[in-house]
């Protein structure tokens, strides 16, 4: 195996870890609405397992991807999900603009995802022509 083949293994193993950390989180979530202010004993147990679990899985796909795009991600799918499943458990509202603005995180997170890809990491990578040439005459000119 290649040091890009780990790489990209690590690099799957890594969203896998943060899909199911937006899915802990989702299930966290409900259980803390379904929990009543942590009064029902049920819900709080369940609330206070996804919690850790969500941590955990969480903080193992922060050690490959980068934490501002982990956390968009896991925060991003545990919202919609959390709106979703909120309507389908406690017949919580969904109005059509917010069903909207739901789809437009889902875009997001799917965008957050492609940009992290491989293929495009390597495309929009500078080349080496790229590079600003230095000189030390530009390096002087720029000191006096």
């Amino acid at each position: 195996m290649t040091t890009t083949d780990s790489n990209s293994t690590s690099n799957q193993h890594a969203w896998i870890m943060l899909l199911l950390a937006s899915f802990f989180e989702i299930g966290y979530a409900l259980s803390v609405g379904g929990s009543k202010a942590f009064t029902l004993l049920n819900w709080s147990i369940s609330a206070v397992v996804f919690f850790l679990l969500t941590l955990y899985a969480l903080s193992v796909a922060l050690k490959t991807i980068d934490v501002g795009i982990g956390y968009a991600v896991w925060a991003g799918i545990g919202a919609v999900g959390a709106a979703v499943f909120g309507k389908a458990l406690f017949g919580q509202s969904l109005a059509p603009i917010q069903v909207f603005w739901l789809a437009v995180i889902i875009v997001g997170v799917v965008w957050l995802k492609l940009a992290d890809s491989e293929k495009l990491k390597a495309r929009s990578a500078p080349s080496p022509a790229d590079a600003p040439a230095h000189t030390d005459a530009g390096n002087r000119a720029r000191n006096t």
